[in-house]
């Protein structure tokens, strides 16, 4: 399956502490980004465990603590260097070093090397190139879902020059990650019919720049490897409008456009735990690569996904008699399934990964039986790949639609996806049709501006009389299957573009006047191409391959879709690293499901100002504490007079007159009076960890929590 992005990742920072710290104990200071990066991969014990004594944050209040040394790891934005320069202005630790996640600009580094109190401090500064979020093993965001709108909103055209710049620096910093310097390949649009149609062709060029630069200065990189030289693909949205609206029946697919599942930092399910009853309580169950019931699942087919689960549980009644007395035959429903497990509490890990998928899919399956999917995605598909479920072109689509629309089980979203579907489909309507059809669908206003907009991202939403006939070309045309799909999988006959371009790629058939290169392919060039052709000499399907084959070193395929990708589009590049000798991995700004689509697509009419899209508004200041003077130490509290201000003191007669040689004083009553003691030394601490003075002690034991937890 390859190298997981989770792991390298993982493997980055947790070097970086490592190396920084170089066996004394130390401080970490994040800020409230890069710790987030940070958490998705690490864990906060794996770090306190590389001699990290305590976390802290940057933009909090913390201590003046000059007896250890700090390391940095944080993201390059400019009030983020202010507030390095002002713990340097004011030597809040001994030393430190400074890592940060991706590059630096020239101006905030040239601040930094200027400055004597930050040169006197500085141990090492370093750029990791880990400024993307690894969400699963093979695909990777940025978690910038207002990329599409600065890429395709008419009015933020002042926006892309310097987005295409950071998005350029992020996906080097995968290639590095990888340490792949691969050939670049870019999604060029037989008809530019819309200004974004000239995107990939920027984008490409600018990740391009990035990487020779880099190259430029590195002289290690690449380093050295026996894989074919890797490939990477810069496309965008606008190459697949029907994947992220048609209906798909895969597990992880289905779940995310039919359940309400959070998709932020956490992918999170809501659900009820505690008891198959109303009295359990309902709590936030994360769904992530931690899960194996997930990711062994979540690419299948819903039918093939419930057949699977309920096997396996089967099985494990048979195989443990002993812990329930129902019968493993009875197992025949999700609802009896969910039943039964609420009386193994001696499973309670096996209880709680099987509760929350046999919940999801059975919630997935009462939703695709509520909305009448079944007939809805028949006319779907059609729509979706030109042919009909006997692989001819389909007739009468318009009154199908028609009759779908008429359905009283039909709600609003799927008929604002059919519609979009047929218009695709149909390429462009008669303006008249359109909205005769939004009428006769009972649309708000809003959706006809999602309907509309689609020409800003080159579909052809307008025909007129004298366009009689289409010259529609698909961009990959449908070809039948081999062999006819089975009932419930003749509802899933539409791939995704992306899985065809893998496909022609893995085979050297891609059209180059489509995709073509940034660069001019020599003959003998190391490229995908080339060695794709070697590899693939033999011409044998996947389970014909030897065992030689198999253990020849595999081509990493980049694919980097702007403006957001669908969790088919994801299922498409782990079927091909299966199917294939690649290892393909996806990288986007954000994951959308068809209801975002759709919003954002609407949102491509609305002014800019209601986007509030974060580049535009005020930049984050350091907070103002940062820059405060430190409180002055609290007087320490003494019962003793002051001593005399005028004259000198009176020699102390009557204390010498008691003094006795054995360094014991003698009392008015004749006994011996112990002098001050000595005061005892501090018992030993962690090595190199100063304990905490006598002001802060206090105050130390007040904070917990994520960035004030202790060493122990």
């Amino acid at each position: 399956m390859g190298v997981s992005m989770i792991d390298v990742q993982r493997d980055a920072v947790l070097r970086a502490i490592k190396d920084a710290a170089r066996g004394e104990w130390k401080l970490l200071v994040v800020d409230q980004t890069s710790w987030k990066l940070i958490q998705n991969v690490v864990t906060e014990d794996d770090i306190l465990a590389h001699h990290i004594a305590n976390i802290e944050q940057i933009e909090q209040k913390r201590a003046t603590n000059r007896d250890i040394d700090a390391i940095y790891l944080l993201t390059a934005e400019p009030h983020i260097v202010d507030c390095i320069m002002a713990d340097f202005e004011r030597r809040r630790y001994r030393k430190a070093s400074l890592l940060w996640t991706s590059l630096l600009h020239a101006s905030l580094r040239e601040r930094i090397d200027k400055s004597r109190l930050a040169q006197e401090q500085l141990l090492q500064l370093k750029v990791l190139d880990i400024g993307f979020y690894a969400k699963e093993s093979h695909l990777v965001t940025l978690r910038d879902p207002w990329s599409f709108p600065i890429l395709f909103h008419p009015a933020c055209n002042n926006l892309v020059r310097q987005h295409l710049a950071d998005l350029a620096q992020k996906i080097v910093s995968v290639c590095v990650s990888l340490g792949e310097y691969p050939t670049i390949r870019f999604y060029r649009p037989r008809i530019a019919a819309h200004d974004a149609a000239v995107l990939c062709s920027h984008l490409a060029r600018f990740v391009q720049d990035e990487i020779d630069m880099y190259a430029t200065y590195h002289r290690d990189f690449p380093p050295p490897s026996p894989r074919p030289r890797a490939a990477l693909y810069i496309l965008d949205r606008s190459m697949d409008l029907i994947a992220p609206v048609v209906h798909e029946f895969t597990y992880q697919a289905m779940v995310h456009d039919l359940l309400p599942i959070k998709d932020g930092e956490k992918v999170t399910y809501r659900m009820q735990v505690g008891g198959s009853d109303r009295r359990g309580e309902e709590k936030d169950v994360e769904v992530s690569e931690k899960d194996k019931l997930w990711v062994v699942n979540r690419h299948r087919h819903m039918k093939d996904t419930i057949e699977k689960l309920m096997g396996e549980f089967q099985r494990f009644m048979r195989d443990n008699p002993n812990f329930t007395d129902s019968n493993p035959d009875n197992a025949t429903s999700l609802s009896a399934i969910k039943d039964m497990m609420a009386g193994l509490p001696q499973f309670q890990e096996m209880k709680e990964a099987y509760s929350l998928h046999l919940t999801m899919a059975q919630e997935a399956m009462n939703q695709f039986q509520n909305r009448k999917l079944p007939d809805l995605a028949s006319v779907e598909q059609s729509l979706a790949t030109g042919l009909d479920e006997d692989h001819k072109k389909p007739k009468g689509m318009a009154d199908q639609i028609i009759r779908s629309l008429d359905a009283d089980d039909v709600g609003q979203p799927d008929r604002l996806r059919l519609l979009i579907l047929y218009l695709l489909f149909r390429d462009g309507l008669l303006p008249s049709d359109t909205e005769k059809l939004l009428a006769h669908a009972q649309l708000p206003p809003m959706d006809g501006d999602a309907l509309r907009n689609l020409h800003l991202l080159g579909a052809r939403i307008a025909r007129s009389l004298k366009d009689a006939k289409s010259n529609f070309q698909p961009l990959f045309p449908t070809k039948p299957p081999s062999t006819d799909p089975q009932e419930e999988y003749s509802l899933s006959r539409f791939t995704p573009a992306l899985k065809s371009l893998l496909q022609e790629h893995s085979k050297n058939t891609l059209d180059q006047t489509v995709f073509p290169f940034t660069k001019p392919q020599m003959e003998n060039d190391d490229s995908s191409e080339s060695v794709a052709h070697t590899s693939l000499r033999s011409a044998k399907p996947t389970w014909a391959k030897t065992r030689a084959s198999g253990n020849e070193p595999r081509q990493r395929v980049l694919v980097f879709m702007a403006g957001g990708a669908t969790y088919s589009e994801s299922r498409s590049c782990y079927e091909i690293t299966e199917e294939t000798n690649k290892d393909v991995y996806l990288i986007t700004s954000h994951m959308m499901n068809p209801s975002l689509f759709i919003r954002q697509v609407g949102d491509l009419s609305v002014d800019k100002r209601r986007l509030a899209i974060p580049t535009e508004q005020p930049k984050p200041k350091a907070p103002a504490h940062l820059f405060e003077a430190d409180p002055p130490p609290a007087a320490p509290t003494n019962s003793t007079p002051p001593p005399q201000q005028q004259g000198r003191p009176p020699p102390p007669t009557s204390q010498m007159a008691n003094m006795k040689l054995d360094g014991h004083a003698a009392s008015s009553n004749g006994q011996a009076m112990r002098g001050p003691t000595h005061q005892q030394p501090p018992p030993p601490s962690q090595p190199n960890v100063t304990q905490p003075k006598e002001g802060e002690k206090g105050e130390k034991k007040k904070k917990h929590g994520l960035f004030h937890r202790s060493k122990k």
